[in-house]
């Protein structure tokens, strides 16, 4: 048996104005994820446990199988070991994006979504200023990168235990001061690192060029996601099944090292509306023939969501199912006999909501299809009809059970 899941990040929404009432699930024209539904079954799935906040560490970690109550150490640490930076248990990582701040309000968790190139330069060039021993900043991809406090490989370990920090996509047009890391005296120290940086980036020659192109600038670092290396057991010790990941996000990279997959880097790949959407899904038949399931994360609905793009989001959707969805579902029931079945999970990781702009822990819709699983009620694929079927899900991490062993006993 062969199975791929397929997350279309943060595409589940509410009803939206400026779609006639409707979600963008329901605006797009989506065929292939439609015919899914029509041949198994939907329902929602709780992505989020309780008392953890709603964001695609968490969310990501628990549709793949792992239970973030007993798993999930932080964010940061997910993404710093797609990096390949080698952690110990002792360290502490942080997120750090590159932000824009306007008039004290947080405008843009992603400086206009900055290159890689500038956000190095800009990352390097504040890097070398800094004055924090044993602190190390790894520029990542756009405007997410890394902070490693290593303190406590030399026995005096700063402790950041109940540090608060805040998401930046999570406060858009709010202001700063209000969410700032705070909850432990070590706070302060980042409190000064993003203060630092306001002023150290007002006159960076990157900025200049961004204002004189009409681009925003990056005004801040934004430090947050603490935490420390997670102990995970590994896909294969639990299911017998080697897996890989298809992912332009460190995130999700993160989280498939720690269960033990492999990514595969596929050339044009983005975490926008510009990814090269049929390179995703030709990778993901092509990794068919090496891996027992496979993974094809797009971030594009959730970048559209964050920057209140209705259209981009509804355009997103519509270019996953069509160059992946039915492209990876041809092939796999054209080689089922040979694999001995195929199965198929796609699901948003959890709602992004365009009015709002933030995520959102009502439980997403999802779809399973393939060998011996059936359907008596056949609704197109979207949120109302997925919450009103009769499969629910109330602990995220046991939806891979379900997804890989229902009905084969």
């Amino acid at each position: 048996m062969k199975y791929v899941i397929i997350i279309p990040d943060g595409a589940a929404d509410h009803p939206l104005a400026e779609l006639d009432g409707r979600t963008p699930f329901e605006a797009a024209s989506i065929p292939h994820t439609d015919e899914l539904a029509a041949i198994g079954r939907i329902g929602t799935v709780s992505t989020t446990p309780k008392g953890f906040p709603c964001g695609s560490d968490v969310c990501s970690m628990s549709l793949l199988g792992y239970d973030p109550v007993k798993y999930h150490k932080g964010r940061a640490p997910l993404e710093a070991a797609s990096l390949g930076i080698e952690l110990q248990p002792s360290d502490w990582i942080f997120r750090v994006n590159l932000v824009t701040v306007i008039d004290g309000n947080m405008q843009d968790h992603s400086a206009g979504h900055i290159s890689s190139d500038e956000g190095l330069q800009l990352l390097t060039d504040f890097a070398a200023r800094l004055e924090l021993p044993d602190m190390t900043l790894y520029p990542g991809v756009s405007y997410r990168n890394i902070m490693v406090d290593s303190s406590g490989r030399k026995g005096t370990a700063r402790d950041w235990s109940g540090l608060r920090t805040t998401p930046p996509h999570d406060i858009p047009g709010e202001p700063i001061r209000k969410h700032l890391p705070t909850g432990n005296p070590l706070a302060t120290l980042l409190q000064q690192l993003i203060s630092q940086s306001e002023t150290f980036f007002a006159t960076h020659e990157v900025n200049q060029t961004r204002r004189e192109l009409g681009e925003l600038p990056a005004t801040h670092v934004w430090p947050w996601g603490q935490g420390q290396k997670p102990d995970m057991p590994s896909f294969e010790s639990r299911f017998k099944l080697r897996g890989a990941m298809i992912t332009a996000v460190d995130l999700l990279a993160g989280i498939a090292r720690f269960m033990g997959w492999d990514r595969l880097d596929v050339p044009g790949q983005t975490s926008y509306h510009d990814t090269d959407y049929a390179a995703a899904g030709r990778a993901g038949i092509d990794a068919l023939d090496e891996y027992d399931i496979v993974c094809v994360h797009v971030e594009a609905p959730d970048e559209a969501a964050h920057a209140a793009d209705a259209k981009t989001k509804v355009a997103a959707i519509e270019a996953i199912d069509q160059h992946i969805v039915g492209p990876i579902h041809a092939a796999m029931k054209e080689r089922q006999k040979e694999w001995g079945g195929y199965r198929m999970l796609l699901l948003p990781d959890h709602y992004t909501a365009v009015a709002t702009r933030k995520h959102d822990a009502t439980p997403p819709p999802f779809v399973v299809a393939g060998t011996r699983i059936h359907n008596v009620v056949r609704r197109p694929f979207n949120e109302r009809n997925a919450a009103h079927a009769d499969l629910h899900i109330g602990f995220g991490h046991e939806l891979m059970e379900f997804f890989l062993h229902s009905g084969t006993a």
